[in-house]
């Protein structure tokens, strides 16, 4: 049986802990039972939430989680990048993949403030745990995974947009993570509204060429973004992003195949990327 948003949620906050343990002790190759008992619960019962929530077993999983596998991931993803730029295109298709369309807001309605607009904005859960999100009529414009009190949260997105009338929506939230996060493979499309200067925008689009399940270096999307020597840059428009996940700033690693930071936390960002790598693998074995 497929698990509910709010199971897969609850499954993340395990799966965060196992991720812990596992880079704490990442030398020693623990095994399943050592991993099961790190978190008070049976390896047959580890199994099944893995399963439930990846896909993969924890060993499978595990090994997306090596600096090893990032790697390779970075070598081939910068072999296939330079095709696909040479060539103009967009990212590797993939079956079942969202696709990502976006427009700019003009310097006119970000120094407005978002004065006249109507917000809507909501919590919800997702695969890697609750998020909060906010929209316009004319696409998603905020996404965030919950790393502090809602209250907070809410108060960072009026300061953001101090002019707009905000809408609380949880409903409306749990219909746009469904789309996000569908619980069956499907193909869609989903609007963003972006917020930044040029080249921020310029480094976000990107990364919006960033297929799930490959990564890139600071250097790499540098150079993607046509600034090769504004790698400082780059990390700042990564920093200033608003709409995590789906503009994905999680794919973007060091050089040295440590995944770095994340605005919401290095485990997060691991846990994304397995996540993704166990889609992609299943999806290539579709086709």
């Amino acid at each position: 049986m497929t698990a509910t948003p709010a199971e897969l949620s609850r499954h993340y906050a395990q799966v965060a802990r196992a991720i812990d343990y596992l880079q704490a002790h990442r030398e020693a190759q623990p095994s399943l039972d050592a991993l099961a008992d790190s978190l008070h619960m049976s390896p047959f019962h580890l199994q099944r939430l893995f399963a439930e929530w990846a896909g993969i077993s924890p060993k499978r999983f595990l090994q997306y989680l090596t600096k090893e596998y990032a790697l390779a991931q970075l070598a081939e993803a910068r072999d296939v990048l330079s095709v696909t730029h040479a060539a103009g295109l967009s990212s590797p298709s993939r079956l079942f993949e969202l696709m990502v369309s976006c427009e700019a807001m003009t310097p006119g309605e970000i120094k407005a403030g978002g004065l006249g607009l109507q917000l809507g904005c909501g919590f919800g859960d997702s695969p890697f745990g609750p998020a909060f999100l906010a929209w316009t009529t004319r696409g998603l414009c905020h996404f965030a995974f919950c790393a502090g009190l809602p209250a907070a949260m809410l108060t960072e997105l009026s300061e953001r947009w101090p002019h707009a009338s905000l809408r609380r929506d949880d409903e409306a939230a749990a219909a746009w993570l469904a789309r996000i996060f569908p619980r069956t493979p499907t193909r869609g499309t989903l609007h963003l509204v972006l917020k930044g200067t040029n080249f921020q925008i310029k480094v976000w689009e990107a990364l919006l060429a960033i297929a799930p399940g490959e990564v890139i270096t600071y250097s790499d999307l540098a150079a993607r973004a046509g600034a090769p020597k504004a790698q400082r840059a780059v990390g700042s428009a990564l920093a200033a992003n608003a709409i995590g996940y789906l503009i994905p700033c999680h794919r973007v690693i060091r050089a040295s195949g440590d995944v770095g930071q994340y605005r919401w936390g290095s485990e997060r960002k691991r846990a994304l990327l397995a996540w993704e790598a166990a889609h992609a693998g299943a999806q290539e074995i579709a086709v």
